[in-house]
């Protein structure tokens, strides 16, 4: 039997006033969600660069329902798609590795939509380390104090529960729920999230170049298309 990792993307529909609601109020509703359908993009070819020798098959883990049409449009072929429209993150996230677990994959990573840059060997790296033996938690912290990647070989619902997400305390608190469980956790390299005129300027600089942060991330081939448009299309002051 070959040992597949299941690897999700958490993702909304790419809907002008529904995704990335911070972001547009920078750039727009209609730029944003055309930002975030390349970041899907992005995060898919990330996935996809992840060595086959390793076992692993992408999904798209996405809301609202009746949105599966445009998920599939967006994301490879090969990827499957599962439907996790609970209002709750903590919901979807649990749900999404129970549900991911019983169709037979060895572990669970569950990773954001919103990290088009994100390092391919950082998935790999997430693999090999869930796959030592006994149950263990792989994390990779977020610059805004979340989590851009949590992995896991068996579903842990107390690791979701009442998390404030959203807030800088997410990663520090389920370090700490792992804690109380008695469950070993590896912690991957920090990366971001792009969320916010903050994160946009991380990103702009990463791309650009520029950055002493964050280095040796991904081409995000879809994203710096779609940003060399919007910065063109931006009046100049």
């Amino acid at each position: 039997m070959v040992t597949s990792a299941a690897i999700g993307i958490i993702c909304k529909a790419p809907r002008p006033g529904a995704t990335k609601t911070r972001l547009a109020a920078v750039i727009g509703g209609d730029a944003a969600a055309s930002a975030s359908a390349c970041f899907l993009r992005d995060v898919a070819t990330c996935i996809e660069q992840i060595p086959p020798d390793l076992g692993r098959k992408g999904y798209g883990v996405y809301a609202p329902a009746g949105a599966a049409a445009e998920l599939r449009n967006l994301l490879p072929r090969s990827f499957g798609l599962l439907l996790q429209s609970d209002a709750n993150l903590g919901n979807v996230l649990y749900r999404a590795t129970r549900e991911l677990l019983d169709l037979g994959h060895d572990c669970v990573l569950l990773v954001n939509g919103d990290s088009p840059t994100l390092p391919s060997s950082f998935l790999s790296d997430a693999i090999e380390r869930l796959r030592k033996p006994g149950d263990r938690m792989v994390l990779g912290p977020a610059s805004d104090g979340g989590y851009y990647l949590i992995g896991l070989k068996h579903p842990h619902e107390l690791l979701f529960s009442d998390i404030p997400w959203g807030t800088s305390s997410v990663a520090r608190l389920t370090l700490e729920r792992a804690k109380q469980s008695a469950l070993d956790y590896e912690l991957l390299p920090e990366w971001y999230d792009v969320d916010d005129a903050e994160t946009f300027e991380l990103l702009n600089e990463e791309l650009t170049g520029k950055s002493t942060r964050f280095m040796g991330g991904g081409i995000a081939r879809s994203t710096r298309d779609w940003l060399s448009s919007y910065a063109s299309a931006v009046p100049k002051s």
